[in-house]
């Protein structure tokens, strides 16, 4: 499965993609949101369930709208879709990752089926959690985070480039006021 590293890239390419101004604060809440599934790690026999589906992607949704609609007036039906998306980010490529613990992948379609889902295709390498100091722990995670910034970091990359060079052929005033990079 992907480390924390590979789920922060790919909810800031989300972000990168989607949010309707480069704003530093939601790239760095869609790099939370896309980690936060992992939060499972703590209780125990529980990783890859519940927070690792449908059901909390819709939850994180209905949250995401509530606070939106409370913080901005501007742009929040895309901040909402880009921290459902970021979010939901972390299901595919646990997806697309190695699984090396039973039961294989994730329950993707809790709380409608208790099944696991797994790919098979094996894009993102396996990391490793027990005996987190030693060599052959850190070399796997090593490879499995390199894997991961070679495939994510030229999509945020690109996506990062391709907003500055939009908003800066934008007008001021349609572009919010605001410097391309912010």
């Amino acid at each position: 499965m992907p480390s924390p590293i590979g789920h922060a890239l790919a909810g800031v390419a989300v972000a990168y993609a989607g949010a309707p101004r480069l704003d530093r604060r939601v790239t760095l809440t869609a790099a939370t949101l896309a980690m936060l599934p992992d939060i499972d790690l703590v209780i125990p026999g529980r990783h890859r369930t519940v927070t690792h589906s449908i059901g909390a992607v819709i939850v994180v949704t209905i949250v995401a709208a509530a606070v939106t609609a409370k913080v901005t007036r501007r742009g929040g039906p895309r901040i909402v879709a880009v921290c459902a998306a970021a979010y939901a980010s972390h299901l595919v490529l646990d997806w697309l990752g190695v699984d090396r613990t039973l039961p294989y992948g994730l329950q993707a379609l809790w709380p409608f089926s208790g099944r696991f889902y797994i790919s098979d295709w094996d894009i993102f390498g396996p990391t490793e959690r027990i005996g987190l100091f030693t060599a052959s722990a850190m070399l796997m995670n090593l490879k499995t985070v390199a894997g991961e910034v070679a495939i994510l970091g030229p999509i945020a990359l690109v996506l990062w480039l391709v907003r500055v060079k939009a908003l800066a052929r934008l007008p001021p005033k349609l572009s919010g006021g605001h410097h391309p990079a912010e």
